[in-house]
């Protein structure tokens, strides 16, 4: 039988990831959110290591240590915490269990593997094969129209983005804010992006699904955290979205929505017309050409502007994705990101805070911020305040969200419009800098 290696963390996503990644190694996982879960595991579990969270919703990460240790004398740990939050309380885990490992969040997965094969060895006869090829394969044919109710309202973006080109040179292009439009109709003559019949799910790595619902942030933050290397993969009917992630970053995306293809994601924001698109559109099905080349032949885009209006394309198709509820995702996990001539260069952090504040709808966020529900600072956000872009008045209602308010109270303190503050709240919650105080 397999090791055992039990994982403690209250992000449930990131005890996910952490389970793909053991299981992938050849090892047994168990999981738990919280800490007397975790205790009452070691009663029935052979466990072989655990690897723990210092700050967790109901107890400290070593008292949970010092249960498990009591039923598994000798038993190797590896803690994990959010440096910013948790130094003090990994400093007195370290202090009581000479010899553990500790690491800090964000970490590199591979690392922490490596600590795990280190202290429990696994026979390589316990190693699960690879899996074969393309075992996930999953066909991005670029040719779904909108249905009716998706993507009502017209997308912000804003001007200045960040991409690393070839020879990981990277640069900052700005312009002015774009608006991209809902929808433009289908393009005679125009052909399937090269990226078409693409596998969007690794086949490096077992796969995760789930129910996607309100998950995208803490998924998100589950790749940073861990600063994994793979792709997330939503589906929604017949829309495919993919993003693909390196080393815990959004770097890229794909979509099998006619309206996110490049030519019309150009007329959208209202860089060419519609009637410039038809022509370049066959041209370069004649040609067999991409058309992007005929535009720019066409004097209609720049190279230079090309690099910058395909950046804004991919970070429109990751936002999107913000203002799903209903759907499907699977996670996978691969050595190599995906190869493009470009990445984004986004922050996880301020992505996710500005696909809440701008694509969840005043339903979903009044279901997520409750009148009489209290919010309190979460023991570890998954991000250090000082990087996220927070307007004035945020950071200066932040401080006060400290679980002795109800939200109805912060709402009418922020003196600012309901559905602008629930915003703030929710995309706070999403990036974990808030949690929700337990009854």
């Amino acid at each position: 039988m397999s090791p055992t290696i039990l994982v403690v963390d209250d992000n449930k996503e990131l005890v996910a990831l952490l389970t793909s990644l053991f299981e992938d190694a050849g090892y047994r996982v168990v999981g738990a959110n919280k800490g007397k879960p975790a205790v009452e595991l070691a009663k029935t579990e052979p466990l072989a290591l655990a690897v723990i969270d210092v700050l967790l919703p109901d107890m400290m990460g070593y008292h949970v240590a010092e249960g498990l240790r009591a039923e598994k004398a000798g038993l190797p740990l590896i803690f994990m915490s959010g440096v910013f939050k948790g130094a003090k309380h990994s400093t007195e885990a370290l202090t009581r269990f000479p010899g553990s490992k500790y690491f800090e969040k964000p970490f590199d997965a591979k690392n922490l593997l490596e600590s795990v094969r280190t202290q429990v060895p696994i026979a390589s006869s316990q190693r699960p094969p690879p899996p074969p090829p393309d075992e996930y394969d999953v066909e991005l044919d670029i040719d779904v129209e909108e249905e009716a109710g998706d993507g009502d309202e017209p997308m912000e973006l804003t001007g200045k983005i960040r991409v690393t080109g070839e020879g990981n040179i990277t640069a900052e292009l700005s312009g002015a804010t774009l608006t991209a439009q809902r929808h433009v109709g289908p393009v005679s003559g125009a052909r399937p992006s090269p990226s078409g019949n693409h596998p969007a799910v690794g086949a490096n790595r077992t796969a995760r699904q789930g129910e996607l619902r309100d998950n995208l942030p803490g998924l998100i933050s589950a790749f940073y955290l861990s600063r994994e290397t793979g792709e997330l993969y939503c589906q929604k009917g017949k829309v495919k979205k993919v993003v693909y992630f390196e080393r815990g970053q959004p770097v890229f995306a794909l979509s099998n929505l006619a309206a996110d293809r490049f030519g019309q994601f150009l007329v959208r924001v209202g860089k060419i017309k519609p009637d410039q698109l038809q022509d370049a559109a066959v041209v370069a099905a004649q040609s067999k050409r991409r058309t992007g080349d005929v535009l720019v032949e066409r004097g209609l885009l720049k190279d230079t502007e090309r690099l910058y209006y395909v950046g804004q394309q991919v970070k429109a198709i990751i936002y999107s994705l913000f203002g799903w509820e209903e759907g499907q995702f699977t996670v996978t996990f691969r050595e190599k990101a995906r190869t493009e001539n470009i990445k984004l260069d986004l922050f996880p952090g301020n992505l996710t805070i500005r696909g809440v504040k701008k694509l969840y709808k005043p339903e979903r966020l009044s279901r997520i911020i409750s009148p009489e529900a209290r919010l309190l600072p979460s023991q570890q956000p998954a991000y250090q305040l000082h990087e996220l872009e927070l307007e004035k008045w945020e950071a200066q209602l932040l401080p006060r969200v400290d679980g002795t308010r109800t939200n109805a109270e912060i709402i009418a303190l922020a003196a600012k419009p309901e559905h602008q503050v629930k915003a703030f709240l929710a995309a706070m919650l999403g990036v974990q800098v808030l949690e929700a105080r337990e009854a």
